[in-house]
């Protein structure tokens, strides 16, 4: 189908289906930031509780299909989201890479053609909660619920949590809250897991508590009491246990992932439309942002669901050569790869399973940096990223670089010195920080800690805007472009 044929097949899709989309109103007036905030913090506490809320008629397999992601989709097992954000990202990341290659053709400065392309996404998410929703509740609980009632009512469940979480993340969007429902989701996830892992109450395998602070105040008072115990035992933690290792190095990745945010090139820009007006551009170290990283877990985590499904189904006791290069699993616990490429490309989590085979750690950070280097390249160019449409984008915003003829090529060529190799570089450290943080074990994961720290960023600099709109209204809805 030709690109301006399948443009113009969705308009005229969207437009039939239109009246009959159940949609959030956008405001009427201004809505104070205080009450942006308040909206944010009531979509968080129902996300919560949805999280603690377990599925009616289900019982929890065997091995989690979709360990891997969870932090990526704020999903949890066994609950109203088990899905999470899952659907909405993947419809989202589709349409964007869509338009971003030009296969779709939307003008989105014109706010008609915007309206179709979010209308297009809404309908395209929810084809595929539809098909998320009834091929994951019969793939992984279909094997133990022989009631095609319960079974139904289980589909039904997962379908209709993941409308009220779209419809979360669209009232935020819509400007009744601050940024999106997806990225405060995620954020609200890995906090609440960096949290469990610093204060969680709860006994642990290794005779303490889970949470770092605590077992550290009840080591001190054992040492102190029997006159044993070293400092090491307190220090590291086996079986992947939060650690004031573990603590050290996530505030360690923090401070880096901060520092690295802020490292940028700014290229100065004026206005040809405001006299007098000039600005400058920044290309950032992490130019390619998260995506990359999401995408090359994503295709991780995937990797590792069709590698269990075959193990499961055609070699659960790992005796078929070609089915163990794929990988190979523990009978005593599937979500433990033992051999096979799988084996390689998960993290070896914490200092004690490095020790056992320090290979594996170094073959899976490389993997991780390859990928990532691989996507961010591939996003650049289909995200939109690339040199010739942040030129196109300069030149479209009635924006010149002083010194230059108001043209592409010349633009282009400037930025051509700055952006692949930002996107390479970039990509590198993206990858290394988070195969290093999820080996050494970082609370969160490292996935977890990158996202949450640009989302972070990304809040920060949402308040400053809504700040200045208080004060300078145009100079805010400017910086809000």
């Amino acid at each position: 189908m030709a690109e301006g044929t399948l443009t113009n097949y969705i308009r005229r899709v969207v437009a039939k289906a239109e009246p009959y989309i159940p949609q959030v109103p956008k405001p009427k007036k201004k809505i104070p930031l205080q009450t942006k905030l308040l909206w944010c913090g009531a979509c968080v506490v129902i996300y919560m509780v949805m999280g603690q809320t377990p599925l009616y008629g289900a019982t929890t397999p065997e091995f989690d299909f979709l360990a891997f992601a969870r932090v990526i989709f704020a999903s949890q097992q066994g609950s109203l989201v088990e899905l999470g954000i899952g659907p909405i990202v993947t419809a989202g990341l589709l349409m964007q890479l869509l338009r971003g290659s030009d296969i779709l053709k939307f003008d989105f400065k014109k706010p008609e053609e915007r309206g179709i392309f979010q209308t297009a996404t809404k309908l395209l998410t929810y084809i595929v909660i539809l098909v998320e929703g009834g091929v994951y509740g019969i793939a992984v609980y279909g094997g133990n619920i022989s009631d095609p009632t319960v079974m139904g009512v289980l589909i039904a469940q997962l379908i209709g949590a993941s409308i009220i979480v779209m419809f979360m993340d669209e009232l935020i969007q819509k400007g009744w809250g601050l940024g999106s429902g997806i990225s405060l989701f995620i954020c609200a996830g890995v906090a609440q897991q960096i949290l469990w892992s610093l204060f969680s109450p709860m006994p642990a395998g290794d005779g303490g508590v889970v949470g770092v602070l605590p077992y550290v105040v009840q080591s001190a008072i054992h040492d102190a009491t029997t006159g044993m115990g070293t400092l090491a035992d307190t220090v590291f933690r086996s079986n992947q246990l939060p650690s004031i290792f573990g603590l050290c190095l996530t505030v360690s990745m923090l401070l880096i992932l901060v520092y690295t945010q802020g490292m940028k090139v700014e290229i100065p820009i004026v206005s040809t439309k405001y006299r007098g007006f000039a600005a400058t551009y920044p290309i950032k170290l992490m130019y390619v942002s998260n995506i990359p990283v999401i995408l090359a877990s994503a295709l991780t985590a995937n990797a590792v669901f069709i590698g269990q499904m075959f193990w499961a189904n055609f070699n659960p006791k790992n005796a078929n050569p070609f089915l163990n290069i794929l990988g190979t699993f523990d009978p005593t616990s599937p979500s433990s790869p033992i051999g096979g490429i799988i084996y390689y490309i998960t993290p070896p989590r914490g200092l004690d399973l490095v020790a056992l085979d320090p290979m594996r750690a170094v073959l899976y950070v490389l993997f991780m940096i390859g990928i990532v280097m691989v996507f961010g390249k591939l996003w650049v160019e289909l995200g939109g990223l690339s040199s010739k449409k942040a030129a196109q984008n300069l030149l479209d915003a009635d924006v010149v670089i002083p010194g230059f003829r108001r043209s592409n090529k010349p633009v282009e060529a400037l930025l051509n010195r700055y952006i692949p190799s930002v996107t390479i570089l970039g990509s590198v450290i993206l990858g290394l920080i988070a195969g290093v943080s999820d080996v050494l074990g970082v609370f969160g994961s490292g996935i977890g800690i990158l996202l949450m720290v640009d989302i972070l960023i990304n809040y920060y600099n949402q308040l400053v805007r809504e700040q200045v709109e208080v004060v300078m209204p145009r100079l805010g809805a400017w910086l809000g472009r």
